[in-house]
């Protein structure tokens, strides 16, 4: 069974690659801007055609494996995570920079089986970095092994996350009062990159320390959760206990130490779970 999860990986690699020659010529030309659930959340056409052409390239290699893509989603697709072999896609990691061309932008693909992340893939397209993972074999960028710092003494990290626009004026003061809790402890900084899949990439090869987010989505982690779990890092709920896939938050970090420091500063909103219904 490990060859066929090699081989899914494989092919995996080639459509990704596929994947981000697309958004690269993208870029070359003028971007048609969408908007979802709110003003700022975004997609474009280029988010639609790349979830399809890796959708059809993986499923005529199997189709028989489930699929859970950020677009489909958005079309009324359901996201529900079962124990058949299921794909977990965000065609393009990061719209917003896309549509402002802010160089992080990327194509996530996380491969599970029987609810457990087997291989994970993240491609920044515009920096031509390709992270990857496979469980038990490592973790790599451009196939050169890749490691967390090992960072334990949280006033000497380089934390990440993300803030935008929340609809709760609640959410919206919890989410700022996190920042302003975490830059007081001290921390070195804390930094925005603008893409969960790259965030996740920077603390698995040592660039950043540590990165929080509620309100995320199963196909921002999925890859991610693979590369940082090999690259030796810490991936806990936003509690601080178990991670969960579909629940729309995270911590991950050098180490055990800095997760649980960050997990105890941490004031909680809701954010819903992928897997029910709004």
């Amino acid at each position: 069974m490990a060859d066929e999860w090699k081989e899914c990986m494989d092919h995996c690699l080639e459509v990704t690659k596929e994947a981000g020659k697309m958004i690269r010529a993208a870029l070359q030309k003028d971007i048609a801007i969408m908007q979802k659930s709110s003003p700022v959340d975004l997609v474009t056409e280029t988010d639609q055609k790349v979830e399809q052409l890796i959708i059809s390239s993986i499923k005529e290699k199997y189709p028989t494996h489930s699929f859970i893509g950020e677009e489909s989603v958005a079309a009324g697709a359901p996201s529900i995570l079962t124990d058949n072999p299921t794909w977990i896609i965000d065609p393009i990691d990061g719209t917003t920079n896309f549509v402002h061309r802010f160089p992080f932008v990327s194509v996530s693909i996380g491969f599970a089986v029987k609810k457990e992340i087997e291989f994970g893939i993240v491609y920044s397209c515009i920096e031509d970095k390709m992270y990857t993972a496979r469980k038990g074999n490592g973790a790599f960028c451009d196939g050169v092994p890749i490691k967390v710092s090992g960072q334990e003494d949280i006033t000497k990290s380089l934390v990440l996350t993300e803030m935008g626009f929340k609809k709760d004026p609640e959410h919206f003061k919890t989410m700022m009062a996190n920042i302003k809790t975490i830059l007081s402890i001290p921390v070195h900084g804390i930094r925005s990159p603008g893409s969960a899949a790259v965030n996740m990439c920077l603390v698995a090869c040592g660039a950043a320390d540590a990165y929080y987010h509620m309100g995320i989505h199963c196909w921002d982690m999925a890859a991610g959760a693979a590369i940082i779990r090999e690259a030796g890092g810490v991936i806990t709920d936003i509690s601080g206990g178990p991670f969960d896939l579909m629940s729309r938050r995270l911590i991950i970090a050098s180490s055990r130490t800095i997760a649980e420091h960050i997990a105890s500063k941490m004031t909680v909103f809701p954010c819903g779970r992928d897997d029910l219904e709004d």
